[in-house]
Parts: C-alpha cells; structure tokens; sequence
C-alpha cells in the first residue's frame, strides 16, 4: 500500500466520523489495560488527553467556546472527538479541539473518543485538513495550512487541492495571500478585509501601492468592485519621477527597504528621501481618524 493512498484513506475514516476497522491501520500491539481500539467510542479521561502539537486554529472564539460549553453541560458530546494513543492512558488529539476545551469547561471528567493510529506525518495531515474542511477559518489561518501542508507533508499543489477539495487556482489564490504585507495578512486575519479585496489589491505588484489601496478601502469602507477599480488604475498609472533636479540621486537599496519597513509599519505609503547626507520622511494620512492611529502608533 502506497503512503499516500493510506493517508487519503486514513483521513477519509477521519473525516467521517464513522468506525471502520478497514480505513486505518490499528496499533493491535498495545497493553491489555488500555482501551480498544476496533472502531468503538471509548470513554477517555480528559487528563489522559494532551492537545494536538499540529493544531492550526490560533485563535478560538471564547462566546462561542462557552456556548458549546453550556450545550454539553446540558445535552453531552454528541459527536465524539478523535485521538491517537502514545502509551497506556496517554492519547493525543486528533481533532476535536474545540469540543475538547469546551468540555474541560463543562466540567466533564471524560470525553468520548474514537482511538486511531497515526504518525507525526498523518497527525499533522489529519488536523490541517479537519480544521480547513470543518472549522470557519480565517484566509490567513487557511493560506499557512495550505503552505505547512505543502511545505511539510511533501504534497504539490495539484495534490492538495484533491486533498481538500479545492481546484488549484484556489489553492494558489490562498497561497498568494502570504505575499502580503503584513498589516494586510493582519486586517485578514482579523476579518476586518474580505478575500475579494485582498485579491483585488494582491493583484497589484507594488507594496507601497498595495498599502495605499489597503488604507483607503477601510477608511471610504469600498467594496470589492471599488477595490478592483481602483488597483486597476493604479496599475495603469504611470509612477511618478524626480526630473530636472541635479542634486537628486537615486534611491538604494537601503532606502527603499527602509521605506518598505515603514510603509508596512505605519500601514500608510511612507516616503524616505535622501541626499546621502540627509533626508526627510514623510508619513501621509487620509483622514483625522488616520492621523490619530498614526499618531498612537509613534507613541507606543
């Protein structure tokens, strides 16, 4: 058997929610006092439960986790959690975290939970690919799971896209997010910009530009099609030069890293010139609101 067919198969059980002995390899090697693992919900003890190193989901929502709280105080878990076993009363999670805290604050002694076998490599897949099928993750959160799947589990493009269902313009489209300055990835992360406008502004190859474009879609509140007009003409701007001033010389590398650090700093188009000797930065805002958050951030 192929590893990657029993990983497709493997995951597929995973997913499913469903027992069946013949999608994954069980440890049958294990101690006699440990719980089975033929497909049965086993009732585990929450401290015999560690939680999942690969977990991709940074952020939880906590209304959200205290409801799911109060429904299994009232009505228990009703779809079970996954883990896999490290040694007689050690598991680790699977997938389930969400259920898993919310019955810690339930004040559940044991939770029920299907036992599979499963590797670094799997444990990884398996949680990646859970948390992205199954979670309302944010862009961001599933542009790194796209690339850790890619960049960790060995899989192309092509593959990950069958893996989670996506075609491979969609996958890329995720992937191109992380070339985003970062206040942007943040503004993502943060749902305060939807994918349509970061695909808008991406699309744009200028980082100055795509700050410019990023600061005046929340300040005017555009929609996507406004976003689109304008990178469009942006794009189609021609970019503006010094001309007939002697003195002048041209911008290094230096310089414009540093203008590039500040632009991304200040979340606004920063300009840095310099003669050699001395210069002058200029920090421009676009309204009175602007000026204050610009304000607030030279103080921190």
């Amino acid at each position: 058997m192929s590893k990657r067919n029993a990983l497709g198969r493997g995951l597929s059980a995973l997913l499913s929610d469903t027992p069946s002995d013949d999608r994954l390899e069980v440890d049958v090697a294990q101690p006699a006092n440990s719980v089975n693992v033929n497909g049965i919900v086993n009732e585990i003890s929450l401290t015999e439960i560690e939680t999942n190193p690969f977990q991709p989901r940074q952020h939880f929502d906590e209304e959200a986790l205290n409801e799911l709280a109060e429904s299994i105080r009232v009505h228990g878990i009703i779809q079970p959690i996954t883990v896999r076993r490290l040694a007689a009363h050690q598991y680790q999670l699977i997938s389930g975290e969400r259920r898993f805290q919310a019955s810690k604050r339930a004040g559940l002694s044991a939770v029920p939970a299907y036992v599979r076998s499963a590797d670094d490599q799997q444990m990884l897949e398996m949680a990646l690919i859970e948390n992205i099928q199954r979670e309302n993750l944010n862009p961001i959160e599933i542009s790194l799971s796209y690339q850790r799947l890619i960049s960790e589990c060995n899989l192309k493009q092509e593959e990950l896209g069958e893996r989670v269902g996506k075609n491979r313009s969609t996958v890329t489209n995720y992937l191109r997010l992380l070339k985003l300055p970062p206040d942007i990835q943040i503004a993502l992360r943060d749902n305060k910009l939807s994918m349509g406008h970061a695909r808008a502004i991406i699309n744009v190859d200028n980082t100055d530009s795509q700050l410019y474009i990023f600061k005046k879609t929340l300040s005017e509140d555009l929609s996507v099609r406004k976003v689109e007009e304008l990178a469009r003409e942006v794009m189609t701007k021609p970019r503006h030069h010094e001309t007939g001033k002697t003195e002048s010389t041209p911008v290094s590398k230096e310089i414009n890293h540093l203008q590039s650090r500040l632009s991304s700093h200040f979340g606004t188009k920063v300009s840095v010139k310099s003669d050699g000797k001395k210069g002058d930065i200029r920090i421009p805002f676009l309204s009175v609101e602007d000026l204050n958050r610009i304000l607030d951030i030279l103080k921190a």
